[in-house]
């Protein structure tokens, strides 16, 4: 086998492999061999095909098989064992591809475009300078976190007299010009209203102090601005029905229920840390800030991450790829998309290339590995996010590993769970490595640094299209 590899420039190559008889003859007849054993044919008895029919009837099948099997297995051993740094999958030169008659031939030549990686130089060291932005917890922010939790914990009462807020329940009954029931008229029984919602201040009002079995005429139409969608929904009639209803309605009060949220005390701590954390309401204001604290860590590092990638693509500076082939491999990929497809997100997909190429020089020059036992720490982690998210902190370990494990059968989930644990080993090394300069925001600050930075990328890119559109003018 003759295996030759030519660069066509610094980003492209092709690969031209020659396989002779004495590559594939020895394979082929074993391949025909183990065929026999199984073919039936009619006529014959498994396994006594005589040979020269089945070389006859498959051999031409069977050895184009074989060339393939070859073909692959050859191609990427030598592009492991050469360390060609390839994009993407090799792709069949045609026009240096000779015509193949697997018939006639006993030589043959298959010819590869090959894209390769550009060179340049990532690697962090003391001498790269980041910024490194930790987030201040502040009692506001404590208050309102502790507001939440008793918001979660709290539970509805059944009431007296109405408040804001309050929600009421009672017969919603149609009235006629005069104020009395329409008879035939619209009747709901255990009608519910939010009357803080209203859009009409007059209406809203005739709510205040009202009292349980007491008797408020409203005209729902006034109520909700004539809304036919929600008047439609607390009448149980269709939106056309509602359009034309305007008269007013009695309402008399069945009932009042007041949400009141959970009391400060040990009962509220037991369920957001877990039974005997905290004592008090100072040890429980301690631990919540300790817990912001620590959510946080996870953002001011994806801030960090962000600003590197930002800092070495800039450093290294624009790439040269061989784009017509990469367009090729992506066309290929996304086969069900047209080229107007491949145009409009190519760049986008150079920008992902070039930093996912970054983080496996990173990766190199750390040495890092990720592990099985990595991913599934990664998975706990966005699990308990999702959780923290419903107030529910103190989950057990097991109860994580479960709903991890779910998470990671899902393919798609799995490989971006594997991409982040690889990212997390990324940032924790290069914060050892390069100088970094803390600095403390609020949280305010914080989200505004996203918003910059945005706002920055936005400009950036309709300044390239415009300069586009331009130079095709």
């Amino acid at each position: 086998m003759n295996i030759s590899f030519e660069n066509v420039d610094k980003v492209s190559a092709l690969l031209t492999m020659k396989i002779e008889k004495s590559d594939y003859a020895e394979k082929v007849e074993k391949a025909l061999k183990d065929f026999r054993k199984k073919a039936n044919l009619p006529g014959f008895r498994p396994g006594q095909v005589p040979m020269g029919l089945l070389k006859k009837r498959f051999g031409t099948e069977i050895l184009a098989d074989e060339i393939n099997k070859i073909l692959s297995q050859e191609l990427y051993k030598y592009i492991r064992e050469q360390k060609v740094n390839i994009l993407g999958e090799p792709m069949a030169n045609e026009e240096k591809t000779p015509a193949i008659d697997f018939a006639t031939q006993e030589e043959f030549t298959f010819a590869f475009d090959i894209a390769l990686a550009p060179e340049f130089d990532a690697k962090l060291s003391a001498k790269d300078k980041l910024n490194y932005y930790t987030i201040n917890v502040d009692e506001a922010m404590v208050d309102q976190q502790i507001q939440a939790y008793c918001q979660r914990g709290g539970q509805y009462q059944k009431v007296d007299s109405y408040q804001d807020n309050d929600m009421v329940k009672g017969l919603l009954a149609q009235l006629d010009k005069k104020g009395n029931t329409l008879e035939g008229g619209i009747q709901v029984e255990n009608a519910v209203m939010l009357p803080n919602y209203m859009k009409n201040d007059d209406e809203k009002a005739k709510f205040e102090g009202a009292k349980v079995n007491d008797v408020i005429v409203l005209n729902p139409s006034k109520a909700y601005n004539g809304s036919d969608v929600e008047l439609a929904s607390l009448l149980k009639i269709s939106k056309e029905e509602a359009a034309n209803v305007k008269s007013d309605f009695s309402f008399q009060v069945s009932e009042i229920t007041r949400f009141e949220p959970a009391a400060l005390d040990k009962a509220l701590f037991d369920q957001v840390l877990g039974e005997g954390v905290a004592k008090n309401e100072k040890e429980f204001r301690a631990h919540i800030a300790e817990d912001m604290k620590k959510s946080f860590v996870a953002d001011s590092d994806y801030k960090f991450l962000q600003d590197l990638r930002a800092y070495l693509v800039g450093r290294i500076g624009e790439l040269e790829y061989p784009e017509a082939q990469l367009k090729r491999i992506m066309k290929q990929n996304n086969a069900d998309k047209d080229d107007a497809y491949i145009e409009e997100n190519f760049k986008a997909s150079l920008d992902e290339l070039t930093w996912h190429l970054i983080k496996e020089q990173l990766s190199d020059q750390f040495e890092l590995k990720v592990e099985q036992a990595d991913v599934l720490e990664t998975a706990k982690a966005a699990t308990r996010m999702q959780f923290a998210q419903y107030g529910m902190t103190n989950l057990p370990d097991d109860v994580l590993t479960n709903y991890a494990n779910e998470m990671l059968k899902n393919k798609q989930q799995a490989e971006g769970l594997v991409a982040r644990a690889v990212e997390n080993k990324i940032v924790a090394k290069a914060k050892e490595t390069v100088k970094l300069t803390e600095k403390a925001v609020s949280l305010e600050e914080f989200n505004k640094l996203f918003e910059k930075e945005n706002k920055e990328a936005k400009e950036t890119k309709s300044t390239k299209t415009a300069k586009t559109t331009k130079s095709k003018k």
